[in-house]
């Protein structure tokens, strides 16, 4: 009787099982916190937002649960704390990217570890465990087939995410990998999301990574309780990449190969900008620009070379993205990103509102923003950037941005994490005393039982 080979879940889940949380390196602990402590101050920024009020507001019965949903006292079920806390990390755009997907990683990891810990295993060293291991296998589902589910229609993190979150919250509680490969088999039948939020600036994006995390924690504590799922659910006929990417021809070594040996997560990019991270580097261009003193009055057009892959989410149609209807639009508009770099010197949380989306000086100059596609493009193994400002006395001044500012080539300081973090709080209305006792908690969660009521308020 011939065995049955092992499938690409099979593989993963015997990898996620032979790890423990002394067996990690150093850096990916490192990673671990950073995002902690970037997450809690992205769901502090967000905590009076209108989509996180009218997303808890519509949770229905879910109240005076064991799980905490970030600056709220109202405590929530798991499922609904994972929900809540991805939505709001996820809700600006602010958050962490994979440059090879790309995805974001903590959006969905983090919201559903803490969940599942607080609720089940509150052991920091769990919660450490869990994070590493869900970051790792999102970032590298990405890699197995580049491109292909942006290009479908679906948002890669939502997807990817799903699955992701089932191996974070069974490496979280412990469970033996034939455990892990249903609960990835279950999630990839919860995975979803597409993209047509770009049509009008809609809040669905937001909700992606808090439904995936949501999604990926029900999974696992199914597949704890002995629910099945199918063990082909990567490649299979009917597999994840079938559905979303159009194709079974991925390279699945790039999610199984030296998983556990070799941490991918480590190159993890923290956002200076909230917005599409594509945009990063033409914002550092634009930023450049106007330091070289350039009147936004004297520039006739700013032509920027970009990969064919960005154009349909970020440039297209052209004559909206110019002037995109809202602010959540105009994160993902790179002639609005680059016009509100070069006139405010910045794009954080202030540089999109309703008041910058009217403002006549940045939809002027973002009418002047035009593109060609550069066929050598490295996207999306790298971010670049490039705007050729044309000047109406005809001069002609470049800018190129080689690498994404924040990624694996120039990483954020921890020192720019953490004044990050307290901006943010501030901007969710938590003072720097207040603010001050969750910066501590990220940095020694994982040293001792999980306590999260810092993070309440």
């Amino acid at each position: 009787m011939t065995a049955t080979a092992a499938s690409v879940s099979e593989k993963l889940a015997q990898a996620i099982g032979a790890l423990s949380p002394r067996s990690l390196p150093e850096a990916a602990r490192r990673v671990a916190e950073d995002l902690l402590l970037d997450v809690f101050g992205l769901c502090l920024a967000a905590r009076e937002s209108d989509y996180v009020r009218a997303l808890i507001a519509g949770l229905d019965g879910d109240g005076d649960g064991a799980a905490t949903a970030i600056g709220h006292r109202r405590r929530l079920g798991a499922a609904g704390a994972a929900l809540v806390n991805g939505t709001a990390a996820h809700g600006e755009d602010f958050d962490d990217t994979f440059e090879g997907g790309p995805v974001h990683a903590g959006a969905v990891i983090v919201p559903a570890v803490l969940a599942a810990a607080e609720r089940f295993r509150p052991e920091g060293e769990a919660a450490l465990l869990g994070i590493v291991v869900g970051v790792e296998t999102i970032c590298r589902l990405s890699l197995v087939a580049p491109r292909l589910v942006h290009k479908a229609g679906f948002h890669p993190t939502s997807v990817f995410g799903a699955v992701a979150a089932a191996a974070a919250v069974a490496a979280t509680l412990g469970l033996a990998p034939g455990a892990i490969v249903n609960a990835l088999g279950i999630a990839g039948s919860m995975a979803g999301g597409i993209i047509e939020y770009l049509a009008d600036g809609s809040w669905t994006k937001r909700l992606h990574p808090g439904w995936a995390a949501q999604s990926g924690l029900n999974a696992a504590l199914l597949a704890r309780a002995g629910f099945t799922g199918p063990r082909t659910v990567l490649e299979g006929t009917h597999g994840l990449f079938n559905g979303f990417a159009h194709s079974r021809d991925g390279d699945y070594g790039k999610l199984v190969d030296g998983f556990g040996e070799r941490w991918v997560a480590e190159t993890l990019a923290f956002k200076p900008y909230a917005c599409g991270t594509m945009a990063h580097p033409y914002i550092d261009c634009a930023r450049r620009l106007a330091a070289r003193g350039l009147a936004p009055e004297a520039i006739a057009d700013l032509t920027c070379e970009v990969a064919e892959g960005t154009v349909h989410r970020l440039w297209e149609p052209l004559a909206a993205k110019q002037a995109p209807p809202n602010a959540y639009a105009a994160k993902f508009s790179t002639p609005f990103c680059i016009a509100v770099g070069f006139l405010t010197g910045d794009a954080g949380l202030a540089a999109f509102t309703a008041a910058t989306v009217r403002d006549p000086r940045i939809r002027a100059l973002a009418a002047k923003v035009r593109y060609v596609v550069d066929p050598q493009n490295p996207y999306p193994a790298a971010y670049t950037g490039h705007i050729r400002a044309t000047l109406l006395d005809g001069r002609a001044i470049e800018e190129r941005q080689p690498h994404l500012r924040g990624g694996a080539r120039e990483k954020l300081p921890r020192a720019e994490i953490e004044a990050k973090f307290f901006a943010n709080a501030e901007h969710g209305g938590w003072r720097r005393a207040q603010a001050e006792p969750a910066r501590d908690l990220a940095r020694r969660l994982f040293d001792g039982p999980l306590d999260l009521a810092a993070l309440r308020g």
